[in-house]
């Protein structure tokens, strides 16, 4: 089916960096076959009127624990969440159909933010891929790995098991990528992340970790005379398969090693200012050649899974951070979230940009609400003036997925529902700790 877009704003973030004011692109199958100025004069099955809108590739979320929808707003102003409540509750409430429902509903708001390929980290992660399977949406997705009991394993490290399954099950599949996903560097120990590492060389694939994130982790390598990130290298697991979540403390040494290994960074700037853990040297990394994608972490983390609010908080945290308004322009910031995003998955040449031969995941950005009059300056609409409620259509692999702003095959309150009673033993069990969240 030929699917054409006319009438368009497109940005194309290729090399060139291509604006087209009055553009169209063509769609047939999966990929984009065509683009260009003025009047599309061929054959096609279905003509969109952008009306003027903005076109841009989909965003691209490098870090996410999308499942996790039933913990939003528990605790957000608690310390050491993760270790009083959030590990505790998920060990005894979480579920394979709890998170099936919670990533099949966390997808859903991802689309209707324009995010069309997105990096998750959980349990039961089979579930997130059957979830990915029925919206269409592009996941790379990693089994928890974890030198603990979890709500999916009895043993420490039983994520292994469940990963290489997920590794052999989907290794040919287009829209599901399944990765190796150890927790973090003081979750895991040495031999954990030297095996993950050796199945993300063995299947060509990218293995995801916390990394520098938290204080006490920092103060754990430091007294050991290092870094975490420098850790991981001495054990041989920095290299172009790891794509590293938060890396909020990294040292100039640090960003050259990565730089110099391939690594990637999933920057998650909502999630580590809420938890006022600090912001990281994404200037630094860029300037060392680091490939950085933008997060939103977990809806218990960030809250919200839309890039839009990554996008402007990066521009106000690190345009502050650096006393330097003219640091990161709008136009750099929306490559971030996404061609950027698809560097860091190793993916660039497949999705990220509009233009022939890649794949057809494509937003439409309305111009016709309140809030995006006048634009002068399209990419600085999107970081500074869009929001969600201005995506009118996403299409990922050449399918449409939300058109008009709605979802095209999915019932968003049918599904809430569905959701809200599947999480009566959950609110049940998280009774206990009213106290702190």
């Amino acid at each position: 089916m030929a699917i054409l877009f006319q009438n368009a704003w497109i940005l194309t973030m290729d090399d060139e960096f291509r604006a087209i004011r009055n553009g169209w692109l063509l769609v047939e199958g999966r990929d984009i076959v065509d683009l260009g100025e003025g009047e599309f004069f061929g054959d096609c099955d279905e003509r969109i009127d952008c009306r003027g809108g903005i076109l841009i590739p989909g965003f691209v979320n490098t870090h996410c624990h999308a499942s996790m929808i039933p913990f939003r707003t528990m605790g957000d102003d608690c310390k050491d969440r993760l270790r009083r409540f959030l590990f505790p509750l998920e060990n005894e409430a979480m579920t394979p159909q709890l998170v099936y429902l919670g990533a099949k509903y966390g997808i859903a708001e991802s689309m209707l933010a324009g995010t069309t390929t997105f990096v998750d980290m959980y349990y039961f992660e089979d579930e997130v891929a059957r979830a990915c399977l029925q919206t269409g949406m592009r996941g790379y997705l990693g089994e928890t790995i974890i030198g603990q009991p979890t709500c999916d394993y009895p043993e420490p490290y039983g994520g292994f098991e469940l990963a290489e399954q997920m590794l052999e099950k989907y290794k040919d599949n287009d829209l599901v990528h399944p990765i190796l996903a150890p927790h973090g560097t003081t979750t895991c120990d040495e031999a954990c992340l030297r095996r993950a590492h050796e199945l993300a060389v063995k299947y060509d694939t990218l293995m995801t970790l916390h990394v520098s994130e938290m204080d006490y982790e920092m103060k754990h390598f430091a007294d050991m005379g290092t870094t975490p990130l420098q850790w991981m290298d001495k054990i041989g697991t920095v290299d172009k398969h790891l794509l590293a979540a938060h890396c909020i403390h990294v040292s100039e040494e640090d960003a050259r090693i990565m730089g110099e290994r391939g690594a990637s960074v999933a920057h998650c700037i909502a999630s580590n200012t809420k938890a006022g853990k600090g912001v990281a040297p994404v200037k630094a990394l860029l300037k060392d050649g680091v490939p950085v994608g933008l997060g939103t972490d977990g809806p218990s983390s960030g809250n919200t899974l839309n890039l839009f609010d990554q996008m402007r908080l990066f521009a106000n945290f690190h345009k502050n951070e650096n006393r330097d308004r003219s640091l990161f322009p709008a136009r750099d910031i929306v490559a971030l979230a996404t061609r950027g995003g698809a560097k860091a998955l190793g993916a660039e040449n497949v999705f990220g940009q509009l233009k022939p031969g890649m794949r057809a995941d494509i937003v439409l950005i309305s111009l016709e609400e309140a809030n995006m009059f006048p634009v002068y300056n399209p990419y600085s609409a999107l970081v500074y003036c869009a929001n969600t409620s201005n995506v009118r259509l996403v299409m990922t692999s050449g399918v449409i997925r939300v058109r008009d702003g709605k979802l095209v095959h999915t019932d968003l309150y049918a599904l809430r529902e569905q959701l809200r009673r599947e999480m009566k033993p959950f609110l049940a069990a998280a009774e206990r700790y009213t106290d702190i969240i």
